[in-house]
């Protein structure tokens, strides 16, 4: 193991005295939404379970807990793996998405507070800090803040909690079929500009906005097939030299 997983792992069990499936369930998900993890890879539970030092069971919950994050799929007595939407399901779901979140946005246009204007309005800007910065964790981090915010302060509560749903799948599926030497899908103009007419009540002109934002960022997903070879211990444990 290596330096910085011990160092982690001792962390864990300093906090709650040892590996939870909350613990696992945050790595394996930030090893998808980094890309680590693609489409596809094997989650055997005796690999994940000697990686975390937890038994099967351990596993099992936080596979199940991933799987109802759509991070994963399970079938009977199969192996789990990091799920690989096909071309036809991801199309499906940015098109649901830029008619929930259109209309959120809409709904919000002229209806946020001073305060709720202001947080977004530092989320847009941290989210350029850390891009000018190359954190690209910390950017999807501010980006995904705003639209959570949106689906937060939503007029309509069933779909703010659908907008919650299809944020974390378009999210996984960005992670996953982002455009291979992509550093970064950050489009510059577009959460500005969302703000701006958030602030003058334009509704309509917010939906558009939505619309075009979401249409990019699909624009810029390769879905061909990708064939890797997958050191889960590398990727998981932090060590160098993995091989993707």
């Amino acid at each position: 193991m290596s330096s910085i997983w011990q160092e982690e792992i001792a962390a864990e069990t300093r906090a709650g005295g040892r590996i939870s499936d909350r613990f696992i369930v945050d790595k394996v998900r930030k090893a998808v939404l980094t890309q680590r993890l693609p489409p596809g890879t094997r989650l055997p539970e005796v690999a994940l379970g000697d990686i975390f030092g937890v038994s099967r069971s351990v596993v099992r919950k936080a596979l199940t807990r991933l799987a109802a994050d759509y991070v994963v799929t399970q079938q009977p007595n199969q192996v789990a793996r990091v799920r690989a939407p096909s071309i036809e399901e991801t199309r499906e779901t940015f098109a649901a998405r830029r008619l929930v979140e259109g209309e959120v946005a809409a709904l919000l246009a002229g209806r946020l507070d001073d305060e709720q204007l202001a947080t977004v309005a530092s989320l847009v800007e941290r989210e350029a800090e850390a891009y000018a910065c190359g954190d690209e964790p910390a950017r999807i981090e501010h980006s995904l803040a705003i639209h959570h915010l949106l689906a937060e302060r939503s007029p309509n509560r069933v779909l703010g909690a659908m907008l919650t749903d299809l944020i974390l799948r378009t999210s996984i599926v960005i992670a996953l079929y982002k455009r291979a030497g992509l550093a970064s899908c950050y489009l510059a103009e577009d959460h500005p500009a969302l703000l701006a007419h958030l602030r003058t009540g334009d509704g309509e002109a917010a939906r558009r906005c939505i619309d075009d934002h979401l249409q990019a960022l699909e624009n810029l997903l390769d879905l061909s097939t990708r064939e890797t070879r997958i050191d889960l211990m590398a990727i998981l444990g932090q060590r160098e030299g993995v091989t993707e």
